[in-house]
């Protein structure tokens, strides 16, 4: 047997007063004939990344309207995560590929993994490259397969993309972030789904801003001076360093700005200590550069806090795959500057709520404009909490997944 996720129960009425009634309804009417359908939903890890937060909400949700909705993850040993880190990679433009000997350790795991996953489910949801192999190997463990991808894979390493087409080609429904991350050469049904936070979940319900400061404060943080922050992973596609660049400049004009990095550290990511390092020695001994992961005991109620409390929230990836972080960090309703790649651009309106930003030089002469104008950063943070109200809030997510559960049982 696979390794199952406790998830706890989350109740749908519970975000009628977010998401309005209209759709809450269209959500029950949805679902009324699923009723008892089981589905099991399959991912590498429990903790850490965005994929783990979004079944954390989404499949108690999938319980509360009547389906048998089960989170299990897939076993793997330091060899086989350390392979799927370099496809991941891979996968979104990095040049190396996966050795052979690299590939054979994924069709193990795969292989095991297929025999351990148990029979009978009337959906099978299978998340990301990690256990993408498993419909190939063992289809007839459930009657309807979905393969969703979390990453961007709209310029990935050929050789990669050739060596796992075969393997997630023929699943009948995939789901992906956005239109250009569709690989060539799919066969099934192609649906773009983008991806939704929880509003209920600790990291983004309301904090009052005395609450905010307050967490901030046990940090290290001056809460009477401006903050810079970003959250996200240690990552090179997530650009820490050109957000310690930017603050410096932006210190040039603004001498009592402070920066800080909040990430977390996943168990599938042996990388992102040598980053998180990196990005360490990089700020040089800066005080007012404060970097900060879940183990200095910053979970969820941190991170609202730091993005409920900073003056600029930033997000200066160079590549991503959708970047829920931007939701999360708008949904606050503090003005937000962003990377213009990947998915960003669709959870931000450049200059009508928020920024979108190609180079260091302008995510700092942004962030000097919102220091500079508090009632700009007002305006573009209301805007945009607006925004991702409307589209991308978890009930939303769901909606879209029951409609392509009704079309496999079709």
């Amino acid at each position: 047997m696979l390794q199952p996720v406790a998830v706890g129960t989350k109740k749908l009425a519970d975000y009628t007063h977010i998401c309005g009634r209209d759709l809450i309804d269209e959500i029950h009417a949805l679902a009324e004939p699923l009723q008892g359908a089981r589905v099991v939903q399959l991912s590498a890890t429990a903790f850490g990344g965005g994929v783990a937060e979004i079944l954390y909400t989404l499949i108690p949700l999938m319980n509360d309207v009547g389906l048998e909705c089960e989170w299990q993850v897939i076993y793997g040993r330091e060899e086989f995560f350390n392979a799927t880190k370099l496809m991941h990679n891979a996968l979104q433009g990095n040049p190396q590929d996966l050795s052979a000997e690299e590939w054979g350790i994924w069709e193990k795991y795969n292989e095991m993994n297929s025999r351990e996953l148990s029979s009978g489910w009337d959906v099978c949801l299978v998340h990301d490259p990690q256990p993408a192999g498993l419909y190939k190997l063992l289809p007839e463990k459930a009657k309807g397969w979905v393969w969703r991808c979390h990453i961007d894979v709209s310029t990935p390493n050929p050789d990669t993309i050739a060596r796992l087409l075969p393997w997630i080609s023929d699943y009948p429904e995939a789901l992906f972030h956005m239109p250009a991350y569709v690989p060539e050469g799919m066969h099934g049904r192609i649906h773009i789904v983008p991806p939704a936070i929880d509003p209920l979940a600790p990291k983004n319900m309301a904090l009052s801003p005395e609450d905010a400061s307050y967490v901030c404060q046990q940090f290290g943080i001056d809460v009477d001076r401006p903050l810079l922050c970003q959250v996200s992973r240690f990552d090179p596609w997530k650009d820490p360093l050109g957000v310690i660049d930017a603050y410096r400049l932006v210190k040039e004009e603004i001498p009592d700005v402070q920066l800080a990095l909040v990430g977390s550290m996943a168990s599938d990511d042996p990388e992102g200590w040598d980053y998180f390092n990196a990005t360490i020695a990089h700020a040089a001994g800066d005080p007012d550069v404060h970097i900060l992961n879940n183990f200095n005991n910053v979970g969820a109620i941190e991170v609202n806090a730091f993005q409920s409390h900073a003056d600029v929230l930033i997000q200066k990836s160079t590549r991503e795959g959708f970047g829920l972080t931007v939701s999360e960090a708008i949904w606050k309703g503090r003005p937000f500057i962003g990377g213009n790649v990947g998915g960003i651009p669709l959870q931000v309106e450049n200059g009508v709520s928020g920024y979108l930003v190609d180079d260091v030089e302008t995510c700092a002469a942004r962030s000097v404009d919102i220091l500079r104008d508090p009632a700009l950063g007002k305006a573009l943070g209301r805007r945009g909490k607006e925004h991702v109200r409307k589209h991308f809030l978890t009930p939303r997510y769901l909606r879209d997944y029951l409609k392509i559960f009704t079309e496999l049982s079709a």
